[in-house]
């Protein structure tokens, strides 16, 4: 059983991740190869990056940004192992066996998907840095024993193996391009085709910093990504179980929109000077993007 371990890379220096992979692989003996696709990023990080050329079995370097979801099923073209594994490019090894218990359970389970979680710093960064830090401790960060109860809501794309012939089959929606629920959609899409997703105790260290203002911007580009899916989901299949768009879609319902929008319209600048802070509930978070994907779903009209 060969594995490919795949890693999309922008704005990122993947050096220390690519060299801690390829010492387990040499150190363990195993089965398996590096493949790097670079999502246009900035010329500073091509040329950091660049020095792995020689140590990886495949350095691809892609002219024009595609996104998440494309940049994802583009390495479906330049692997030829039986099972794929991916990781984010800001991920930081923690264990000294995690490419082997990967191997242990594909050998002995013989899975179709397999998540293995995520961590973060368990000190709390400084205010400029609190929100994103409150939303990976709450709401990503999930014990196994949590994401096995909800297997495909507790679904990541940081850290997880998948077949090949499952993705060849079911490819991540390249209808989303701006950040945002792309991994919920797939993990929507394998549910539909009853594949299993086996959780496991095998995380990786989320390795990325973002301030306030940047987490707040990606949670504005999210909204606009959830307002395509619910315009383009007629039936409101894939989007049913996203939080989200289900209290959009009851108060659309229920006629409440109008008034939950001239609310918003009064509150955004507090609600945006709050999420600045880093101190702010994630309630205000949920309120914020909830506006947003009003305002995002009133542009379609």
């Amino acid at each position: 059983m060969k594995l490919s371990i795949c890693i999309p890379i922008y704005d990122y220096d993947v050096n220390e991740l690519v060299n801690d992979l390829l010492n387990q692989i040499d150190q363990k003996d195993l089965e398996a190869d590096i493949i790097l696709i670079d999502d246009a990023s900035d010329s500073t990080f091509i040329a950091i990056n660049k020095n792995l050329e020689g140590k990886v079995s495949q350095f691809i370097y892609l002219e024009n940004n595609v996104g998440r979801s494309k940049v994802r099923n583009l390495f479906l073209k330049y692997s030829q192992a039986e099972y794929l594994l991916f990781l984010d490019c800001d991920g930081k090894i923690i264990t000294e066996n995690f490419l082997s218990h990967y191997f242990e359970f594909i050998e002995t389970h013989h899975p179709d998907v397999i998540y293995g979680g995520r961590k973060a710093s368990e000190l709390r960064p400084s205010v400029e840095y609190g929100l994103r830090w409150k939303f990976a401790t709450e709401r990503e960060n999930l014990p196994v024993h949590k994401r096995q109860k909800e297997e495909y809501l507790d679904f990541q794309t940081n850290n997880f193996v998948v077949r090949k012939s499952i993705l060849e089959k079911i490819p991540f929606n390249e209808a989303i391009t701006d950040y945002g629920y792309e991994d919920l959609v797939f993990s929507q899409d394998l549910q539909s085709h009853k594949i299993k997703i086996n959780h496991i105790d095998n995380p990786i260290f989320n390795n990325g910093v973002e301030t306030n203002s940047v987490f707040v911007n990606k949670a504005d580009q999210s909204a606009k990504s959830l307002a395509q899916l619910i315009g383009k989901d007629k039936n409101f299949e894939r989007v049913s179980q996203i939080k989200l768009a289900k209290a959009y879609l009851l108060m659309k319902k229920t006629r409440t929109l109008f008034l939950y929008e001239l609310i918003y319209r009064l509150l955004k600048p507090y609600l945006q000077k709050k999420l600045l802070t880093g101190k702010s509930s994630l309630r205000t978070l949920d309120f914020y993007k909830l506006g947003q994907l009003i305002g995002y779903m009133n542009k379609q009209k």
